[in-house]
């Protein structure tokens, strides 16, 4: 009943025209805003997906590492019975450290990772490779994956080059003031990756076994173990921290980045909360004109009233009113993200300035929780606008004459 009076009073020409105009303002005020919204929270949907994906190519599931210090002791024992843990899939020896790598009269700090057979199994990083291959030979015969970072700051040209680089690393063992406190060797650039400026301008990778020789290493030495898993991280973290006590901390890919993923989800509330504004400047709108749609009214709400309507039937009617428009206007904004972002993943009309991305076009995410509290805000919004208009028409005491 409420509805059809609402619904009545929607469409009915009003007596005054600027009523007509008011309400449709604050229809398309609540329309733009939704589809503002929607859009906006779609594209940063986008970006996350992007972002997360990154770190997803380069980040193991699982990371042990040890609970203080750099160094990592894992024996033979300690490695079988994590290989055991149900729900492991691979697991990668890495010993990893900051460097000095020279290239001629070019220098650079880069953090170097020493990795195993098995680590490029672990993520996707071989993906990621845009010149040479992901070669890191042997002890030997060592070879170095640069960032793409790296490679412009040294001048190196993995495809190219003729002579090697040379690499600096600590010597832990070395004695204060001693002249052996740097281990220097040749290595030989074979490959570049490029995932984002982050790992590009700070990673290289070469092999375990001449790393480890570097660093002056023992036998069951590293600095960290990285795993893949093939069920749920969480419940494997907690396997495999049972297992190996309070020494270690095993932290799974979110861990691994937690302030990023905080960070994230800051932005995307923020941008709710400034974007909402739009729709609490259509909900002044909708004030004026249920208000003035209440004075419209005024017969009918004492027709009402004689025929025996309560104070709370005619605040009810008002306040359908105002939902009405709320939610023509929610409707309308939906629809019309909805066409805009489909344009968008379809066509990719509106394009990223430069060529530095890994993108060309901004990338768009429809999440229907995005939908639900848009719908929810709108609603709220609405019902808080309309309660005043609808709490002063139930409290208006009219005669018919």
């Amino acid at each position: 009943m409420n509805f059809l009076f609402a619904w009545r009073y929607f469409r009915s020409k009003k007596s005054t025209n600027a009523i007509n105009i008011i309400a449709w303002i604050s229809v398309t005020a609540i329309t733009v805003g939704c589809a503002a919204l929607i859009i906006i929270l779609s594209v940063f949907n986008g970006f996350e997906e992007l972002v997360k994906g990154l770190y997803t190519d380069f980040y193991t599931d699982i990371r042990i590492a040890p609970a203080s210090g750099k160094i990592l002791k894992m024996d033979a024992d300690q490695l079988q019975k994590i290989k055991s843990v149900n729900g492991v899939a691979i697991v990668s020896l890495v010993a990893e450290e900051k460097a000095l790598l020279v290239n001629g009269p070019y220098q650079t700090i880069v953090l170097v990772k020493g990795v195993d057979e098995q680590y490029a199994s672990t993520n996707k990083i071989t993906a990621h490779i845009k010149r040479g291959k992901f070669s890191l030979g042997n002890a030997a015969t060592p070879q170095i994956v640069l960032g793409s970072g790296i490679e412009n700051a040294i001048g190196a040209d993995v495809e190219r080059s003729l002579y090697p680089l040379t690499l600096y690393t600590p010597n832990r063992k070395a004695k204060f003031n001693s002249l052996d406190g740097l281990s220097v060797n040749n290595i030989t650039a074979s490959g570049t990756f490029q995932v984002q400026q982050e790992f590009d301008n700070k990673y290289a990778f070469t092999n375990l076994a001449f790393f480890r020789y570097m660093l002056n290493m023992d036998t069951d030495e590293y600095s960290a173990v990285e795993i893949k898993v093939k069920e749920d991280e969480n419940e494997v973290k907690q396997a495999l921290q049972a297992i190996l006590g309070t020494n270690y901390i095993v932290q799974t890919r979110y861990e691994q980045n937690k302030s990023l993923y905080a960070v994230m989800q800051l932005e995307k509330w923020v941008i709710y909360a400034i974007l909402s504004l739009i729709l609490v400047v259509a909900a002044f709108n909708m004030i004026g004109a249920l208000t003035m749609l209440v004075l419209e009214k005024q017969k009918d709400i004492a027709v009402l009233q004689a025929m025996g309507a309560s104070r709370k039937r005619i605040q009810s009617i008002f306040l359908t009113e105002g939902l009405l428009l709320a939610g023509v206007g929610a409707v309308l904004g939906m629809v019309l993200a909805t066409i805009i972002c489909w344009i968008q993943i379809k066509f990719e009309p509106i394009k990223l300035a430069g060529d530095t991305f890994i993108v060309k076009a901004y990338p768009v995410k429809l999440l229907p929780a995005d939908y639900i509290l848009v719908l929810v805000t709108v609603t709220a919004i609405g019902f808080l606008a309309a309660f005043i208009p609808a709490r002063k028409a139930s409290r208006q005491e009219l005669a018919l004459k």
